[in-house]
């Protein structure tokens, strides 16, 4: 019912500005569809190199037939262990055309890590980077079944390259025939409360993801430059590479998130379209280079995956002069929910902390108990669409507990909807903070927190607390030069938020532990506080 809420028209998306799209059956169609049509017009840029449409589908084709060639079989999951690069796409179109399955492994675990992850989606075949090579060939014990590894790089001494081992084979598309539940890619979680799940994401998903990207924000012209900075094993990155190459784009791919060369990028690429996490927007406001950088062609830039805070949304507006659109989501998800419009981002209108409406193609409700949550009231997001995950690999039991009978899936995110049907994302269910019998949800607090001139990045928590069971601790990174002041910042946030909300104490850091999406790891600035004891949140 709050899907459907009438909207003021004063904030409505244009309906004009949707996107037509190719007619596509699969997802390998992508980059078929451009060859055809634009053979000669540029994919992927990627340091020194140019890959155009026909280049990156003769160099797919020939990984496919690599991969068949080299026994796999249909919906086999294939590993993939490296930075930012235009390989990936390359490997990636090539799992598509010969029916296998993508799993990237985040670079920033630990070998035991990789490890799990690699066996848990039997991966018999992974393409790595040269700095992950000798990880992976460290853990040849606890992978007996990975039989096969390429490099991304030539000169490996047993490893083929990567361009060499699939230049041995014909740029043959094998069109091996796709179905709407076959996986596309297979992301796993963070893992930040358990094991890592591996998240199926199919050719369902990606249609629906297509459709609704296409109708709300994914605004993509072909030939627009559209830069790729988030990492690729993750759904920010690997998506908005993907809506790229959908709309005839240019994709810009970065090794990794470098603020200073992704400024000098920004000028250099007359770049149009960026997806940067809150955390990355932050970085760039406080860049020495970013004064002098050159943002005039940069027209959206899409935010998400982790809270920001107005002060930096509001100062990021000012010196971008881009068009913001908010996006909330889930991998689960195939990161579509809610979009909040550049039309909307008026603070005027009281939308700035709002992720947003529904996307087309998503249904939103809160629960509460049972039941939907009245207007303001907080309580899980729960989302339905045929973007949903076709569930998690190989874990029934944590399918059947995140996606009920009439396909709601539960976020795990606390929210609630405005009068006006706009949601608003408190924090994770698990991070809200019960102090006094008071729910306290950290998003909050630290809109508060980095309103503060000296204060550059923030986090709250909950720590015991003998007589209120929780008290609320913020942890603050201090701009240069600023002094630490643990009263002033306290001072502050009592002209702006309800007496329980405010932090108790303050402890100052060097900089806040987060995870590839830019989520502060909260765990682990509680862990220390709670050794010995056990949090009753949640």
């Amino acid at each position: 019912r709050h899907a459907l809420r009438t909207l003021p028209d004063r904030i409505a998306m244009p309906e004009a500005q949707s996107i037509v799209l190719p007619e596509l059956s699969c997802a390998a169609d992508v980059v078929r569809h451009h060859a055809r049509v634009r053979p000669g017009a540029v994919a992927l840029v990627f340091q020194e190199e140019q890959i155009t449409y026909a280049e990156l589908d003769a160099l797919s084709s020939q990984c496919a037939q690599a991969l068949i060639a080299a026994g796999v079989k249909p919906g086999e999951r294939i590993g993939t262990l490296a930075r930012g690069n235009a390989d990936f796409f390359v490997l990636w179109f090539g799992c598509l055309k010969a029916g296998a399955c993508l799993n990237p492994v985040n670079w920033r675990l630990a070998p035991p890590e990789v490890a799990f992850i690699l066996k848990d989606a039997g991966c018999r075949l992974i393409v790595v980077a040269a700095e992950y090579a000798g990880m992976i060939g460290g853990l040849s014990e606890e992978l007996p079944d990975l039989s096969t590894r390429i490099q991304f790089e030539p000169g490996h001494p047993s490893w083929p390259g990567f361009r060499d081992w699939i230049g041995a084979h014909p740029a043959v598309d094998p069109q091996r025939p796709a179905r709407a539940d076959d996986d596309v890619i297979q992301l796993y979680t963070s893992g930040t409360t358990g094991l890592p799940k591996g998240v199926q994401l199919t050719e369902a998903n990606y249609a629906a993801c297509f459709r609704s990207a296409s109708t709300a924000w994914a605004l993509i012209e072909p030939d627009d430059a559209v830069l790729v900075c988030m990492p690729l094993f993750h759904v920010a990155g690997a998506n908005l590479g993907m809506l790229g190459l959908l709309m005839g784009g240019r994709c810009i791919i970065m090794r990794e998130v470098d603020v200073g060369l992704m400024l000098r990028l920004f000028g250099e690429h007359g770049v149009r379209h960026a997806f940067l996490a809150p955390a990355i927007i932050n970085m760039v406001l406080q860049h020495p280079e970013q004064a002098q950088a050159d943002l005039s062609q940069l027209d959206y830039v899409y935010y998400g995956a982790s809270p920001i805070s107005e002060e930096v949304l509001t100062r990021a507006q000012a010196r971008f002069g881009s068009r913001f659109m908010q996006l909330y989501g889930l991998t689960e998800t195939i990161g579509g929910g809610c979009y909040l419009p550049p039309e909307a981002h008026d603070a005027a209108l009281g939308k700035l902390r709002s992720c947003g409406r529904p996307s087309p193609g998503y249904e939103i409700r809160v629960r509460i108990a049972g039941r939907d949550a009245e207007v303001g009231e907080v309580g899980e997001i729960e989302i339905r669409s045929e973007g949903i995950m076709k569930g998690y690999w190989n874990r029934p039991d944590a399918t059947a507990q995140s996606i009920d009978a009439e396909g709601w899936f539960r976020s795990g995110d606390a929210g609630f909807f405005d009068s006006d049907g706009y949601l608003f994302i408190h924090d994770r269910v698990k991070d809200m903070i019960v102090t006094g019998g008071e729910n306290v949800y950290p998003a909050e607090v630290e809109n508060a927190l980095m309103s503060h001139p000296a204060v550059a990045d923030a986090a709250v928590i909950g720590v015991p607390d003998d007589r209120w069971g929780e008290a609320v601790k913020a942890i603050v990174v201090l701009r240069p030069g600023a002094a630490q002041d643990s009263e002033g910042v306290i001072a502050h946030c009592r002209t702006l938020i309800a007496g329980y909300k405010i932090p108790k104490t303050v402890d100052f850091i060097e900089v806040l532990p987060r995870n590839p999406s830019g989520k502060v790891l909260r765990r682990e600035l509680r862990e220390p506080y709670w050794q010995g004891r056990e949090r009753r949140v949640g």
